[in-house]
């Protein structure tokens, strides 16, 4: 959800910077078409709202991983855009995470409780996982480089987030609005 917030603060960056949208859209990017495939498979493995297909353990974390698989393909060859090696960090972040956890991003109570997510917590106690995350506790990996940030409840879809997703933001504000202001 954080990456919501993003699109909008670069844009608007963009503009501060007296940036241009039509230069933004000459933006050179290769392989495009990965990211496209890699939401198509966490789609089918997270939704609808958290339930995704029925799929089991071993395929659900191939499923995931081949996901953040593909968009890292897509950050490699695009390395040359110098705000994409902080979006490389996030995602890396959170795909060591997610693979110490079974496919799934340990989330903290807390942080999720003080975002407003008191119906995931309830479901994480009852189920133990909601769509890609997994209650973070004792048995969890790499807890620190999981969902322990959050975005307050008053703030519209507020969340918890993990580190790798902040540098992932922060990347995405930082590509966005230098798109906007260089012929990049």
């Amino acid at each position: 959800m954080l990456i919501i917030y993003a699109l909008p603060i670069g844009l608007l960056l963009g503009y501060v910077l007296r940036g241009r949208l039509a230069t933004l859209a000459s933006l050179r990017m290769r392989h495009m078409w990965l990211i496209p495939i890699a939401l198509v498979i966490q789609l089918v493995i997270f939704l609808p709202f958290g339930r995704g297909l029925s799929v089991p353990a071993s395929l659900f974390m191939a499923l995931h991983l081949a996901s953040y698989g593909l968009i890292l393909v897509f950050l490699g060859v695009n390395l040359r855009q110098p705000p994409v090696g902080v979006i490389v960090l996030g995602a890396l972040f959170n795909l060591l995470v997610i693979s110490a956890n079974s496919g799934h991003m340990p989330s903290s109570a807390t942080a999720l409780t003080r975002a407003g997510e008191t119906e995931i917590v309830e479901r994480l106690l009852t189920d133990g996982t909601f769509g890609n995350i997994v209650l973070m506790g004792t048995e969890t990996s790499l807890n620190p480089l999981g969902d322990v940030l959050y975005l307050p409840a008053a703030i519209p879809l507020a969340t918890a987030f993990s580190l790798g997703d902040a540098l992932v933001a922060v990347g995405l504000v930082w590509l966005i609005a230098r798109g906007m202001v260089a012929d990049v």
